[in-house]
């Protein structure tokens, strides 16, 4: 059973698919993955980070956050000593990141320092627990829609850990109704009930199961959320967002999270 915020997914194969990787000989060609992106709404890049580096810093971070303290000490840890942290920032620009973007993109690129790591505890449920729906946009008016967003798991993340979903091609709908400005403003989550929205949209949510080293990149329109964690272990991700320096940058994203912002 796939669950999220509580709700359980419609696993018929109308309603639920699998995320598909960029095949190998699409992985150089940077027309063809232009092409994917604006045809599917992301790219699932399969072991582009050093699987080891990735466990390193999921090492560091749980040497840090301890997840068992209360969730005040969590956020001391956090947001004292991992956020700012040189480790951190190493990490989100290590050159099979920045250098893959910077080629991607074909300029320089700007790399939003507001970024967001969180882990989520097993057993955890109902709404609030998992990231609801939402696209990336809805944060990020003040800048470009040309903003990329990169979602890393720490770890390997098999479904049942609770990584990411992405509602099929949900970018093509997302586009045309902000042109059209029927979308909400100020900045919301679309829903925390994954189900209906996936018949609003009759389209599939789309999962995966994420290894250690894997990025996905995604559209600032693509709507997704998270799963529930049933796992026995903690999830641990981050997401960065990178973009052409000489493109309007949204000025509410230069700072870090801070404790007020919470996990």
């Amino acid at each position: 059973m796939v669950t999220s915020n509580g709700y359980v997914l419609d696993e018929s194969p109308r309603r639920l698919g699998e995320l598909r990787p960029v095949p190998d000989a699409e992985r150089d060609d940077r027309e063809a993955l232009w092409a994917r992106l604006r045809r599917e709404g992301y790219l699932w890049l399969r072991g582009l980070l050093d699987p080891g580096g990735v466990r390193e810093f999921r090492d560091f971070y749980f040497a840090h956050v301890d997840p068992e303290l209360p969730r005040g000490d969590q956020r001391a840890a956090l947001f004292g000593r991992v956020v700012p942290g040189p480790e951190y920032a190493d990490f989100c620009a290590q050159p099979a990141v920045r250098d893959w973007y910077a080629w991607f993109l074909g300029g320089e690129t700007f790399l939003h320092r507001r970024k967001i790591l969180r882990h989520t505890r097993p057993g955890e449920s109902g709404v609030g627990t998992a990231t609801q729906a939402h696209y990336d946009l809805v944060y990020l008016r003040e800048g470009t829609d040309r903003v990329l967003s990169s979602w890393i798991p720490l770890g390997d993340c098999p479904v049942e850990l609770g990584g990411l979903v992405y509602l099929e091609r949900s970018h093509v709908r997302v586009l045309a109704a902000e042109a059209a400005g029927t979308l909400k403003r100020p900045a919301a989550s679309i829903t925390a009930d994954l189900p209906a929205l996936a018949e609003e949209y009759d389209a599939r949510w789309l999962l995966a199961d994420y290894a250690a080293g894997d990025m996905v990149v995604h559209s600032a329109h693509m709507v997704h959320a998270s799963l529930d964690n049933t796992a026995a272990t903690y999830r641990l991700s981050t997401d960065i967002r990178y973009q052409r320096a000489d493109e309007p940058i949204d000025w509410r994203w230069q700072e870090h999270w801070h404790d007020l912002d919470g996990l």
